[in-house]
């Protein structure tokens, strides 16, 4: 009995400590340098929630630069579900095959790059990062070349000029951190915002 008794009095200790205190003093401790980050990092627009900058979003209309593909289930960029595909860079499902009857099945990459081509004018490669996924399948950034393959469909959509859509992309190129760490990035959500802003959407 002396034993049950100090084993619950342990559980209910470890709970008060690990359960309330500990995440009580992290909370207070982040919000109080770090209010803005601690909260999710997230974008209002004339008072609503539309997003973070920590987590894509699905842009699919010509007039939005397009983030990168996003894998997580049931549905594209879901916080709760983060991950890539798992498949092997050689697996059919995502270069395409053949099936038993011989017939070629596009992969997710290849349906990928065709439906950027159908919107794209020239014969300029298609980037790395518009085509595959990242691990986490949540990325907000493109890369300034993902950014820069999309300017004229943009424009055209918006009827606006290629250098003025590029103005604004170079608004909202983020430099690498402390100015060594990464590379370049556009972040998609907020570059769209800025475009709406400046046609007053």
């Amino acid at each position: 009995m002396r034993e049950l008794v100090r084993a619950i009095r342990m559980y209910v200790a470890l709970t008060v400590l690990t359960g309330v205190a500990y995440p009580a003093i992290v909370t207070v401790v982040a919000q109080l340098p770090f209010p803005e980050q601690s909260n999710g990092s997230l974008i209002s627009k004339a008072g609503k929630f539309v997003g973070s900058r920590l987590v894509g979003q699905s842009f699919d209309a010509p007039k939005y630069f397009w983030g990168r593909p996003s894998f997580t289930s049931p549905f594209p960029y879901n916080a709760a579900a983060s991950g890539g595909s798992n498949l092997a860079p050689t697996n059919p499902a995502l270069i395409g095959g053949k099936d038993a009857n011989g017939s070629v099945v596009p992969g997710v990459i290849s349906t990928r790059i065709s439906a950027l081509r159908a919107f794209e004018t020239g014969t300029v490669q298609v980037p790395t990062d518009l085509a595959t996924a990242s691990a986490s399948g949540l990325d907000p950034h493109i890369s300034p070349g993902a950014a820069e393959y999309q300017v004229e469909r943009v424009a055209r959509a918006r009827r606006m000029s290629a250098d003025a859509v590029r103005a604004i992309v170079r608004a909202h190129t983020e430099p690498p951190q402390l100015g060594v760490l990464g590379e370049p990035v556009v972040n998609v959500l907020e570059l769209n915002l800025a475009l709406d802003g400046r046609q007053g959407e």
